[in-house]
C-alpha cells in the first residue's frame, strides 16, 4: 500500500510513477469527502459528454467491498445513453473555491468583458471578498481524476433503494444553512437540484467501480496510482450494464 507520497513532474499522458494501492490515496478520499460535485465524462461513438453531478462516496457497502460512487440520472438523458453504450466513465474531483478573480485590466475598459472575469466592482462586496479570498487561500491544492466503469442498478432492487437512500442522505443539507450560492440565494431556498435528480421516481442509480486514477496539484505535479482489485467481483460487462436498464 503506498498513499501520501510526493507529487512528481511529468507528461499528463504517462504513467512513470505509477503506485499501486489497496485503499484509495487519501487525497482522493479528502476530495470525495468534501467537493459538493464532480464532473462526469462518458463517451459514445468518439463523442465525449460532461455532466455536472451530485454524488456519493461510500468507501464500503453491503454490495460491494470496493469504493465506489453514486450518482442519479435520467433515464432519457445523454449521459445515461452514453453508459448504457460505454460503461467506462472518467470523474473529475476538486475541493477548492473556483470563483474567478478580476483580471488586471491592462488593455481598456471592456478586457473583463472580453476574458470572462467580473468586474473590479463586483468584488467590493462582502460576499465576492469572501468568495476572493477562499479560492485565493485555496481549501485544497489537488484535483482529482478517477476512472473506472458504470452501471445503472436495477430497477425495484434492494440495492437501488438501499443506494438511493445513502444518496439522498448524503445530499440533504441542514435547514439553517444560510450560505448562498452563485445566484445569491439563500443556500436553503436552492436545493442544489436534489428534488429534480435525486427525489424524482423516475431517475436511474448509477454505480462507478473505481479502478485508478490520478492526483494532480495546481503547479502541473502529478501521481498515478492503481487500486488493486479493480472492480473486484462484482465485474461490470456490457451484458451488465444493458441488463440494468
Amino acid at each position: 500500500m503506498a498513499t501520501g507520497a510526493p507529487l512528481n513532474y511529468e507528461a499528463s499522458a504517462g504513467t512513470t510513477n505509477l503506485q499501486t494501492t489497496d485503499v484509495l490515496p487519501s487525497e482522493v478520499v479528502q476530495c470525495l469527502q468534501n467537493a459538493r460535485f464532480l464532473h462526469l465524462a462518458t463517451c459514445t461513438n468518439l463523442f465525449p459528454h460532461v455532466s455536472l453531478m451530485n454524488y456519493t462516496y461510500l468507501p464500503t457497502s453491503e454490495y460491494s467491498t470496493s469504493p465506489t460512487i453514486i450518482m442519479t440520472t435520467n433515464p432519457s438523458s445523454k449521459k445515461t445513453l452514453n453508459l448504457i453504450s460505454n460503461p467506462h466513465v472518467s470523474l473529475l474531483v476538486h475541493d477548492w473555491v473556483s470563483h474567478r478573480p478580476p483580471t488586471t485590466n491592462r488593455r481598456g475598459s471592456t478586457a473583463n468583458e472580453r476574458n470572462g472575469s467580473p468586474p473590479p466592482e463586483a468584488s467590493r462586496s462582502s460576499l465576492a471578498s469572501l468568495l476572493l479570498n477562499l479560492n485565493t487561500s485555496a481549501l485544497s491544492s489537488i484535483s482529482v481524476t478517477i476512472n473506472g466503469d458504470a452501471r445503472l442498478v436495477e430497477r425495484g432492487t434492494d440495492e437501488e433503494t438501499f443506494y438511493r437512500e445513502q444518496h439522498l442522505d448524503n445530499n440533504t443539507f441542514a435547514d439553517g444553512d444560510q450560505r448562498r450560492n452563485w445566484s445569491g440565494r439563500d443556500a436553503e431556498d436552492n436545493d442544489g437540484g436534489r428534488v429534480t435528480f435525486i427525489e424524482d421516481e423516475e431517475v436511474r442509480v448509477v454505480v462507478v467501480e473505481i479502478r485508478d486514477g490520478r492526483v494532480s496539484d495546481w503547479k502541473g505535479a502529478v501521481r498515478d496510482w492503481s487500486l488493486i482489485g479493480g472492480l473486484g467481483e462484482n465485474d461490470m460487462s456490457g451484458d451488465r450494464m444493458v441488463n440494468g436498464v
